[in-house]
């Protein structure tokens, strides 16, 4: 008795995102692993969306998993952008033992 690929017990081995109206005016995402290539702000404001989708209980389970896939991915690519620009601001403000202040070459990410 084999597994019927429509069965309780199928697994979900793919499902494809589709693309919402705010997704497609928000730029598009890349969930294969690789940082997002959306300006941060974008970034908040799809991942504000997903939130909303999320919390409305009108998405089925498998939409459900590609939303949240997108914003965890949205939200690690955020923080990492917020890390980079915090590292940038320490190096402007960074001063020497004597008060001096220390200068660096930012390099553009």
């Amino acid at each position: 008795m084999g597994l019927r690929p429509d069965g309780p017990d199928a697994r979900l081995t793919a499902v494809a995102p589709k693309k919402s109206k705010e997704s497609a005016e928000t730029g598009s995402t890349n969930l294969g692993g690789e940082a997002l290539d959306l300006p941060f702000e974008k970034a908040m404001r799809r991942l504000s969306v997903i939130v909303e989708e999320l919390e409305s209980g009108q998405l089925s389970l498998e939409e459900s998993l590609v939303r949240f896939e997108e914003g965890v991915h949205l939200a690690r690519a955020s923080q990492k952008k917020l890390d980079e620009a915090e590292a940038k601001v320490e190096l402007l403000l960074a001063v020497s033992e004597d008060g001096t202040p220390e200068t660096e070459e930012i390099e553009d990410s």
